[in-house]
């Protein structure tokens, strides 16, 4: 078993994150350096803790099926498709919002926030 790097993505089941309502088990995504986490759907709390610490999470159906690890997966969010390089197969994923991408490019909603109010205070 290969041990994880800074950039791997994690494939989940149904429900990942669920019993995780504490932000402990994002803080370790996060400082894992954690590319991305497919799953097939998502814990509702750990999902916003995800996202506002700036781990991407995408919702995409199949995905535990259609990776194995060690799988060379691309993602590209632009057109909401997963492609796994080792198998040719590729996968739709849920799109994310405009605010939900917002918070992940400024790397979580306190840097989000920190950069609303700095341009608030110079208008």
């Amino acid at each position: 078993m290969k041990k994880f790097k800074p950039g791997d993505i994690i494939a989940g089941g149904s429900n990942f994150g669920c019993g995780s309502s504490r932000e402990h088990a994002t803080i370790a995504l996060k400082g894992l350096g954690s590319g991305a986490v497919l799953a097939e759907s998502f814990a509702r709390i750990f999902y916003r803790n995800a996202i506002n610490l700036g781990v991407l999470l995408l919702v995409c159906p199949g995905i535990r099926k259609s990776v194995s690890q060690g799988d060379i997966v691309k993602i590209n969010i632009e057109i909401s498709r997963v492609y796994n390089q080792i198998t040719g197969e590729e996968l739709e994923i849920q799109p994310l919002s405009d605010y939900v991408l917002d918070i992940l490019r400024m790397g979580g909603i306190k840097p989000l926030v920190k950069r609303q109010l700095q341009e608030m205070e110079s208008r």
